[in-house]
């Protein structure tokens, strides 16, 4: 059955891979992206996770012309790296403003017609970083961390009405980001990583789909690490 999927910063990257497997799947794919160009072949919808009309105007247009959302996949964000002494407060707040409260605005609109419809699949992307946590990234690792607790409570919250809310913890993954470090930065990740390599986006989208699934259907409050290995005890 063809459902209706959203999936926020779906432009490019992980997210945009993400998109393309539940299209492939036959579903009915909504995008969130802030700038350039969209993908074609999804409902584009140009919106900012910071702005909460942006949010609510953005879900109208989804529910008009795909219906409800029943799949929402949280995968927006953005980093700001620094290190703490000269991290400044908008640096911090602004990265949490969008991975963790950008997450909850889209989340709590689509659990508006997941509770009606007594079903649905949240899927929140965080990052191995957000358990392992990484130098220069305390305010990106603050955010992903956030995630985590932010999806085993709604967990608890909203399990006997059969929605499910689960985190994909990528690690190092080949997309623009990473292809821009030099080779001396990604040889010494590769050496942290057991697989030694990095992950492709379709990889993460491979578990994102799963959780989505029936078959995950009794799988919830989950952090399922795609990270090669890297992230393992956390």
């Amino acid at each position: 059955m063809s459902r209706s999927v959203l999936v926020t910063g779906g432009n490019r990257g992980i997210g945009l891979a993400i998109a393309r497997a539940f299209a492939e799947a036959g579903d009915k794919v909504a995008i969130t992206y802030r700038s350039g160009e969209p993908p074609e072949g999804f409902l584009a919808v140009k919106c900012d996770i910071t702005d909460s009309e942006q949010v609510e105007q953005a879900y109208k247009e989804i529910e008009e012309k795909q219906g409800a959302v029943e799949v929402l996949v949280a995968n927006a964000g953005i980093t700001r790296d620094q290190l703490l002494m000269r991290m400044s407060e908008e640096d911090f707040t602004s990265v949490v403003e969008t991975n963790l409260t950008g997450a909850f605005r889209v989340v709590k609109r689509a659990n508006r017609a997941m509770l009606r419809a007594r079903k649905g699949r949240i899927v929140l992307i965080s990052s191995v970083v957000g358990l392992l946590g990484g130098a220069g990234q305390a305010n990106y690792a603050a955010s992903k961390a956030g995630l985590v607790g932010f999806a085993r409570s709604l967990a608890r919250e909203l399990g006997s009405r059969n929605i499910t809310v689960n985190v994909v913890a990528p690690g190092f993954v080949d997309t623009d980001m990473t292809r821009a470090l030099t080779d001396a930065q990604r040889d010494v990740i590769m050496k942290q990583v057991p697989l030694a390599r990095y992950a492709q986006p379709e990889e993460i989208a491979a578990s994102v789909r799963f959780l989505a699934s029936e078959e995950a259907a009794y799988i919830t409050g989950a952090v399922i690490p795609v990270d090669g290995g890297l992230g393992m005890g956390h």
